[in-house]
């Protein structure tokens, strides 16, 4: 156990404490996903009542510095870098923009009949048949999202024979066949784990996650794929920046998005 400051009279005892577990934190005297001292070793540490260090702790979670885990208790989560959404780029581009090592694994590539709501984002007959692919996605090893994406006939086909854990598809279209991804539609919800996705993020069934959908378009309008990817709620955030500009005079007009960035909690 580390060595701590007397507290100091005069300011509340749990902003104290909580600037003395920041400050651990950020000198990395506790890595990441390493467990923090127990509520209990805390209050006799600094001779503080339990409550004092339940504010103190709730204070780091609410920023983002830890997280709680029911029944083991409070661990350092991974530092936030901010990323990119506005700009339409793949997962592989977000990760390394992020300073993050990027890898996938491919868990599912083969044809099946296209799903209603599937057909519909892709513009094909319901019926039809589409190819999905599933990738888990890392990054510096550890698992951020769960990728399942269907993809039209015509444009799976010019993915065959590449490795798809460490090609995108956005780059094999682009670079090998000039296939322009123009234009992506978001759709972004809050869902809860279903145990086989759970199991697949190393999380636990029930625990929240991040489901974006996303159908990415090239020229004509013509959808490439729909996609979902279902991102773990303790490794990524969204922040939104709206600019206020001339339009702000008229008070029925709304902002104009300025930034919308995925904050990655990774290592």
């Amino acid at each position: 156990m580390p060595d701590v400051p007397p507290l100091q009279s005069g300011r509340p005892r749990h902003e104290q404490l909580s600037e003395w577990l920041r400050a651990q934190i950020s000198s990395e005297k506790y890595s990441v996903d390493e467990q923090l001292p127990s509520e209990s070793e805390l209050g006799d540490l600094f001779e503080v009542s339990r409550i004092t260090v339940r504010r103190a702790v709730a204070t780091l979670e609410n920023e983002g510095l830890i997280y709680r885990r029911q029944g083991l208790g409070s661990f350092v989560a991974a530092p936030k870098v901010p990323q990119g959404l506005v700009r339409l780029t793949d997962f592989t581009q977000d990760m390394e923009r992020a300073g993050l090592e990027p890898s996938s694994r491919v868990l599912y590539h083969a044809q099946e009949v296209a799903p209603a709501a599937v057909a519909s984002a892709l513009g094909v007959e319901e019926g039809a048949f589409v190819v999905r692919l599933d990738r888990l996605r890392l990054g510096d090893g550890r698992p951020v999202a769960l990728d399942r994406t269907w993809l039209r006939p015509f444009y799976a086909q010019l993915l065959e024979g590449h490795d798809l854990s460490h090609d995108t598809i956005y780059r094999v279209l682009e670079s090998e066949y000039d296939i322009p991804v123009l234009r992506g539609r978001y759709r972004i919800e809050a869902v809860v784990a279903e145990t086989e996705t759970a199991e697949t993020l190393c999380i636990a069934a029930g625990e929240p996650l991040l489901l974006i959908e996303r159908t990415s378009l090239t020229t004509g309008e013509r959808a490439i794929y729909f996609q979902r990817r279902y991102y773990r709620a303790d490794r990524v955030a969204f922040e939104l920046e709206l600019e206020r500009g001339s339009e702000a005079a008229d008070p029925t007009a709304g902002m104009p998005l300025r930034d919308f960035e995925p904050v990655f909690k990774g290592s």
